[in-house]
């Protein structure tokens, strides 16, 4: 960070004696000239992808568990399957090789201080370093079953583990489970022999119990361990109309585009004409003054099994136009000051002071 402040504001110095208009050529000047090169973003969409992964192991007690505790549909085979959670959009500004510029500072020009990201986009101009940058987004911590993992047999009583057979042991471990919930139910209604003398010993005996009740029942109905994890996927916008945006197998989870065991999720791009494009011209650009983005918008849809997942409208480069600040902005009589959005190029803010 030092080096690039340092660069920047040495460049500053040949504009000391400024008298005329600052002077911004397109591509790299190359020879004598001091100046900075700098470079418009154009768009990519960054989708985020959170999924989670379960694996469910049966209890011991699995095909016992509809006839003592009427718990239906327990599988006796352990089984993975995955989740699709979530998907978050971002709009992220990468370098366009396309839009590059130079601004010339030498003696007798109004030469402003801009500061750039380390790939070369503009962040502002003459506006105190760091004050373009992206702001960090604190990430939210997803939330956790905090529920200690314990071991259901340090709960079983010496009666049950010395039981002669598995559905005997599995009919004496239901019996306690029921024994437990009558408990449960006698401190709630204030009926248990000996019942706690303040509210914070009624919740820790409340707690214990509720601990022994979930692992014994896991005894029958088994236990799903989760894992999460997050995909992150780019896409260079254009017009689409149901295109594949990734692919998701419930039992293999995000799967490549090419891999026809996962089901496809389709994304939709249209571009809303939001700007008036000229024609493209294929001559030498004609640059005046200091360039930026007009970026246009687009409607994103994600569907997933005939699902939309995902509805906005958002910021294009591609669908929008350069424009140029006036170069007679940049004189001796006031300072300009420029911030610009870095993920689109476009003005988010300029502001006179009168030197």
């Amino acid at each position: 960070m030092k080096k690039k402040n340092i660069v920047l504001l040495s460049a500053l110095l040949f504009s000391v004696t400024a008298v005329a208009q600052t002077e911004v050529t397109a591509g790299v000047t190359r020879g004598k000239d001091y100046g900075v090169t700098y470079v418009l973003p154009k768009t990519e969409i960054e989708l985020t992808v959170q999924v989670t992964k379960n694996t469910y192991t049966p209890g011991e007690f699995s095909k016992y568990a509809d006839r003592y505790l009427r718990l239906n549909n327990v599988s006796s085979e352990p089984e993975t399957y995955w989740t699709l959670d979530k998907i978050q959009t971002e709009v992220i500004g990468v370098p366009d090789k396309e839009n590059v510029y130079f601004v010339k500072m030498k003696d007798k020009t109004v030469a402003p201080l801009i500061e750039l990201s380390k790939d070369g986009i503009v962040y502002s101009i003459n506006m105190p370093l760091g004050s373009g940058q992206k702001k960090a987004v604190p990430v939210q911590p997803k939330a956790t079953n905090n529920t200690p993992n314990v071991n259901p047999r340090d709960f079983l009583t010496e009666e049950i583990l010395m039981a002669n057979s598995t559905a005997k042991m599995a009919e004496l471990v239901a019996k306690e489970i029921y024994n437990i919930r009558e408990s449960k139910n006698a401190l709630l209604r204030g009926e248990a022999d000996n019942m706690p003398k303040d509210g914070a010993q009624l919740k820790l005996m409340l707690d214990n119990l509720t601990l022994q009740e979930r692992a014994m029942t896991e005894m029958f109905a088994g236990k799903v361990t989760t894992e999460d994890k997050t995909y992150t996927i780019r896409i260079v916008p254009k017009e689409m109309n149901h295109e594949v945006a990734f692919r998701f197998s419930k039992k293999l989870g995000v799967v490549a585009n090419h891999d026809l065991a996962g089901e496809p999720v389709y994304i939709t791009i249209t571009d809303l004409k939001s700007i008036n494009v000229p024609p493209a011209d294929n001559s030498k650009k004609q640059v005046d003054g200091v360039a930026y983005n007009v970026p246009g918008r687009a409607k994103v849809t994600l569907n997933y099994q005939n699902e939309e997942l995902y509805n906005a409208e958002i910021p294009v480069t591609q669908f929008g136009v350069v424009e140029y600040l006036a170069p007679v902005l940049f004189n001796k009589n006031s300072t300009i000051k420029v911030l610009f959005n870095p993920d689109t190029g476009g003005l988010v803010k300029v502001d006179t002071e009168s030197n």
